[in-house]
């Protein structure tokens, strides 16, 4: 991501970190929360610490280290992501273990974990035995939404910054790219990034899935018998699971605009029974008519 855009998501921390790599004092360990930005910010500091001809203590992001770090293909910055929602044990040994010897570029290391929250809680263990006793210049980003998650002894050992949502700027963002504003306001609500939220945006599959809610859901406030009909339709557009759960979060947030009607508080506790009817592996169309037909 170039800087300008990395400075306008998260102006304050930009400017912190700036400040950090200007005084040479990039701690061991970070541990950022929050989805907005984190993952660039942290990559942007692997360039900085890698870069041939850093300007102000920031990346030029123009030579070979830093381009490299942005593919992911620098042999000193390693990246580590959940797999089926898990970071195994083995995947975090063998950083370690890499770690424990000189980097293949230069004598400095870095290591960025995404999901963080999703370490198996042996790998956590390895990893926290490492940041209390690193063996070599190695500087570790932990990224989580789910700061809760994360083992108290690891958070301890972490300096701790916190990546807000900056909806305003998503929101402008997404009405420059053709968005109605009402579409804007959505989906800075249901997405944790720009990027997603960009991405949605230009999906005319999704875009088709947020009108056929907001007209199930007007239809469903209304006590319109139709809602019942449309049902079938909204339940076929999402392809998985994943995209089902990503249309209950939709629904949530169309009836929370709604409120504080009556029937729109009604509207959210049923879809939270339906919710956990799903969880429960009833289909999302069975799921969704027991809405209307107990509404």
């Amino acid at each position: 991501m170039k800087l300008e855009i990395l400075k306008r998501q998260q102006p304050k921390l930009f400017d912190e970190f700036q400040q950090i790599l200007q005084a040479g004092k990039l701690a061991h360990a970070y541990l950022f929360t929050g989805a907005f930005a984190s993952l660039d910010m942290a990559v942007m500091l692997a360039q900085a610490s890698y870069c041939e001809a850093p300007l102000d203590s920031l990346p030029c992001q123009i030579c070979r280290a830093c381009r490299l770090i942005e593919a992911d293909e620098f042999s000193d910055v390693k990246r580590l992501t959940p797999t089926n929602n898990i970071i195994k044990t083995d995947l975090v040994r063998e950083v370690m273990q890499d770690f424990v010897q000189s980097g293949f570029e230069t004598d400095h290391q870095l290591l960025i974990i995404e999901g963080a929250d999703k370490m198996h809680v042996n790998a956590a263990n390895s990893l926290l035995k490492f940041i209390e006793e690193p063996q070599s210049k190695v500087n570790i980003f932990l990224l989580t939404d789910q700061e809760t998650a994360v083992l108290p002894t690891i958070k301890s050992r972490c300096q701790i910054f916190h990546f807000p949502k900056n909806q305003a700027l998503m929101q402008e963002e997404l009405e420059a790219a053709g968005l109605l504003k009402t579409q804007a306001q959505l989906l800075s609500d249901l997405c944790p990034t720009l990027d997603q939220a960009l991405a949605l945006g230009q999906n005319s599959h999704f875009m088709e899935t947020l009108s056929v809610a907001e007209t199930w859901i007007e239809r469903y406030l209304a006590g319109d018998a139709m809602a019942y009909l449309t049902t079938a339709k909204l339940s076929s557009l999402p392809s998985d699971k994943a995209e089902q759960g990503q249309l209950f979060d939709l629904l949530t947030l169309l009836l929370a605009k709604a409120m504080p009607t009556k029937k729109a508080q009604e509207g959210l506790s049923q879809l939270l029974e339906v919710r956990l009817m799903w969880q429960a592996n009833v289909s999302l169309q069975n799921a969704l008519e027991y809405m209307i037909l107990t509404a």
